[in-house]
């Protein structure tokens, strides 16, 4: 039995998954790969050759590492509690006029479940990924943090994952850069990781297409939802689009319609399969309410208001922003306007590099308020 102890490392077959397994093994642990098919895109009825971290080739590169440094390496098929919770997810989200994020959804409720429930069968202490982040325990609690490199950070889809799974998850990689893990892969003669494109896309949406998934996974949406208008913020009826689930908020490209200025989806009416169109400013907002949270640095904030830097999509810098939790809610009063807040995504938010917590977007408005009000 190894002295660090046994941890079940989730690869993907992809470098950063791969090198954590790696860094693991050469510190002590007594590692376990396993590689979690999640998705067949042949079954949606796609004609794109399968891609990413279900992709045969992908588990046959993480068994590959397996046996070269002679630890176990399993696959674990998870494509029903996958597709039940996760796509099915997905779908409802549009079909209710908001933005799904469904990798934030998976990390939360399917991935970190199904490793921890192998771990425990396999005899294993910990679990471990290749995300860039960082966790340490502070007053009690697991706190994530940013990873070193900003331009790799994941810590925002992370925000969900509960204190239970956090005690026994471990981030290789959350004090290195992108380019010391392509480093640390060379010098061990794994050069076809380092060659190896890497994935960005929805792993059940492989081509980026989620238009023509909707319409593949739900029979006759198109007929169900076509013709509903196109209307500007003050009512006025400028046009027909081809249905609300095939729209988002902050959308300017592919809306068919010329205004005569740059026009962007602000908000979406299911109930009357309208998509209301303004400018820049329109689609700007000031404050969100968002609900379902996950607390991380503290265990709750009920009825306090303190500052953070918010984020409201992945590749979102951030914003300063006064949060303040009511109830089962988080209101949060940015400092200065945040463009395209989509209900449906997540927020999450900051105290410098620590997550406080996060949760989903239910929605956004505008406040009247000055900002020495909040500061």
């Amino acid at each position: 039995m190894s002295k660090s102890g046994r941890v079940l490392v989730a690869m993907s077959g992809g470098i950063d998954s791969s090198v954590a397994a790696v860094m693991l093994h050469e510190q002590g642990y007594e590692v376990v790969g396993m590689t979690m098919k999640t998705w067949d895109y042949a079954s949606s009825g796609g004609n794109k050759k399968e891609t990413g971290c279900c992709s045969l080739d992908s588990i046959n590169d993480a068994r590959n590492i397996a046996v070269q440094l002679g630890f176990p390496h399993y696959i674990i098929d998870i494509r029903e509690e996958f597709g039940d919770f996760v796509i099915n997810h997905f779908t409802d989200e549009y079909l209710a006029g908001r933005t799904p994020n469904p990798c934030v959804l998976c990390n939360t409720h399917i991935k970190w479940d199904a490793l921890l429930r192998r771990a425990d069968q396999l005899g294993c202490d910990f679990i471990a990924t290749g995300h860039y982040a960082n966790i340490r325990e502070e007053n009690g609690r697991y706190v994530i943090s940013k990873g070193l490199d900003e331009h790799k950070d994941q810590s925002y889809a992370l925000w969900g994952i509960s204190q239970e799974s956090l005690a026994r998850t471990i981030f290789p990689l959350g004090k290195l850069r992108k380019s010391e893990i392509r480093q640390m892969a060379t010098d061990r003669g794994f050069t076809e990781l380092v060659n190896k494109p890497e994935s960005y896309e929805i792993c059940f949406i492989p081509d980026n297409d989620y238009r023509s998934f909707l319409k593949r996974r739900v029979d006759g949406l198109e007929e169900q939802v076509a013709g509903g208008e196109f209307v500007l913020e003050d009512g006025t009826v400028v046009g027909r689009h081809e249905g609300y689930p095939f729209y988002t908020i902050g959308q300017r490209k592919g809306l068919g319609i010329a205004l005569g200025f740059p026009a962007y989806v602000t908000r979406i009416e299911k109930e009357q399969n309208r998509v209301i169109l303004g400018n820049y400013e329109e689609l700007s907002k000031n404050a969100m309410t968002v609900g379902k949270l996950n607390m991380g640095k503290y265990s709750n904030l009920l009825d306090q208001a303190i500052p953070t830097v918010t984020k409201v999509r992945y590749n979102d810098a951030g914003t300063e922003a006064i949060i303040e939790q009511v109830g089962d809610k988080m209101k949060v009063h940015f400092l200065r306007s945040v463009h395209a807040i989509a209900p449906g995504q997540a927020a999450v938010f900051y105290e410098g590099d620590d997550v406080v917590g996060g949760g989903w977007i239910e929605s956004n408005y505008n406040l009247d308020y000055t900002l020495d009000v909040l500061q």
